[in-house]
């Protein structure tokens, strides 16, 4: 004879192992798959000239201790765009610096290290470096022009910009893991439906 629960349950059903969580594995590998090509796409696309490490490892912090020893050198910096003025010759896009990857892209969740101002020759459209955005530029240290940050004189270090490569914006990924009978959902409520007594409105097992 079948031992039954409230609700007409099955006592023995309870302590079923739910359905294999495969399909599940299966799409997060898939993303995980699709995220790795997307990667590799993006790379193939980003210039020569922006992967390549120059010789010269400057920081921001050394330009600024010691600028005309500085001046000259070819550095690779990138980092957020803060703002972008159009000047009548040039133009000059604000950037907190970060540290680069191994292909030249800021680190996002990286620690600032100063600013600097990359400029680049003729007009460029300030829709296109929107604030935030990664931007990565290579090319020689030009000097240092001084602006205020809040009341600060701060010393800000000019690129010649030869190169430049503004980073897509990270899309998040759907979740990864579709529905299951014990999720809920497809009409089933076997396990975390409404009408599941383990977890019920009391949140407990069932009292018999």
């Amino acid at each position: 004879m079948t031992e039954s629960g409230p609700l007409g349950l099955d006592r023995r059903s309870l302590g079923r192992r739910p359905r294999s969580r495969a399909g599940g594995l299966t799409a997060v590998a898939s993303l995980a798959l699709l995220a790795a090509l997307a990667s590799a796409s993006c790379s193939s696309s980003v210039p020569r000239t922006i992967r390549d490490t120059p010789t010269a490892r400057l920081t921001v912090a050394e330009v600024q201790q010691a600028p005309d020893r500085a001046i000259g050198q070819r550095v690779r910096w990138g980092g957020n765009i803060i703002a972008v003025a159009n000047l009548a010759e040039s133009t000059q896009i604000e950037v907190l610096a970060r540290p680069l990857d191994n292909d030249g892209e800021p680190r996002r969740d990286a620690e600032g290290q100063g600013r600097f101002i990359a400029e680049l020759s003729g007009f460029v459209d300030p829709v296109e470096y929107p604030n935030d955005r990664l931007l990565t530029v290579v090319g020689p240290i030009a000097g240092l022009i001084t602006r205020d940050v809040g009341e600060y004189p701060y010393r800000y270090p000019v690129v010649a910009v030869t190169s430049r490569y503004i980073w897509p914006e990270v899309e998040a990924l759907p979740y990864p893991y579709p529905p299951y009978p014990w999720y809920g959902g497809y009409g089933y409520r076997s396990w975390y439906g409404p009408f599941d007594p383990w977890y019920g409105p009391h949140h407990g097992p069932p009292r018999w």
